[in-house]
């Protein structure tokens, strides 16, 4: 366990999202690195997490999230903004651009979106909703007078144990599609949350910090499931990467809503977008704070067995 005390107590971080998953645990490094912490939660959440936070020694600041004089009145004091929050359009772009706005009017120095991802800056428009909402609103928080700082993290390596089909325990292989040999960047939710409290507590950070957990290729992915578990793994093509776009359009046309954050089609696009190498993250930025320990995908799996 890292010893955080080593850390200097300064920063006063605003954390918008801090009850999903990935906010909660960004929330408990802030804490544990000495900064000071402000979570912002929607007026009347009964989330179960805001005790806990309370707990943590973050101060609970209910707010409208579509009324900036609030916002701007919560982030008071700030040293910088960070945002964990996750939903389609309306949240990505629209509450985002609150946030960023009213992050300005109360005078924070930083702002950290809620990236958490591949590289989008190196794909196509158009290839991943997803992703297209965060460069959209990347646009604008370019043209923001803050200075920003996204975190890229590739996949978390957690949805390889469940939510992201490609290592079937039961069958005892790995799935893919195109080029086995192809390297992609993986990185735990708990590692990029640690990493996103040091960045938001250093006053130093570029525009982009891109980092992996293990950089891995689908024949590693078979390694370290044979490993994890003790068993023989193989691998599964199930085609082209072209046969994968086009599985995505009939999946994403007979989808009965477009709505949700994650339908499957989403997901397939992610992982089309991965084994395509384009978002490949380069250059990595893994040793800027060297007491972070990195989780590999053979641990994960591991979890699973």
């Amino acid at each position: 366990m890292t010893d955080f005390t080593q850390f200097p107590k300064s920063g006063t971080i605003i954390l918008a999202g801090a009850t999903g998953e990935l906010g909660f645990l960004i929330a408990g490094f802030v804490v544990r690195r000495g900064g000071s912490l402000k979570s912002l939660v929607r007026k009347g959440s009964d989330n179960a997490r805001i005790p806990e936070l309370r707990r943590l020694g973050a101060e609970i600041i209910e707010v409208d999230f579509n009324n900036v004089a609030e916002l701007v009145k919560a982030c008071s004091g700030g040293t910088c903004v960070v945002s964990a929050l996750s939903g389609l359009r309306d949240v990505i772009v629209e509450t985002q651009t609150r946030l960023l706005n009213a992050a300005v009017e109360a005078g924070v120095p930083r702002f950290i979106p809620s990236d958490y991802c591949i590289d989008y800056t190196k794909l196509p428009e158009g290839s991943n909703r997803n992703l297209d909402l965060r460069r959209e609103f990347s646009t604008r928080l370019n043209n923001a007078p803050i200075a920003p700082t996204s975190i890229l993290n590739g996949m978390f390596t957690d949805l390889l144990t469940g939510q992201a089909p490609v290592v079937l325990f039961k069958i005892k292989r790995v799935l893919y599609w195109g080029d086995a040999d192809q390297p992609m960047d993986f990185t735990t939710t708990r590692d990029t949350a640690a990493y996103t409290a040091a960045a938001a507590l250093d006053t130093t950070t570029p525009r982009f910090l891109r980092i992996a957990g293990e950089v891995a290729t689908i024949r590693d992915i078979q390694t370290a499931a044979t490993k994890a578990t003790g068993e023989e793994f193989g691998t599964l093509r199930a085609g082209s990467l072209g046969f994968l776009g086009s599985m995505i359009k009939i999946t994403r046309a007979l989808s009965p809503k477009n709505d949700e954050v994650f339908p499957p089609w989403q997901g397939m696009q992610y992982l089309h977008n991965m084994l395509s190498g384009k978002p490949k993250l380069s250059p990595l930025e893994n040793d800027r704070y060297p007491e972070i320990r990195w989780t590999l995908v053979r641990e994960v799996l591991a979890t699973k067995h």
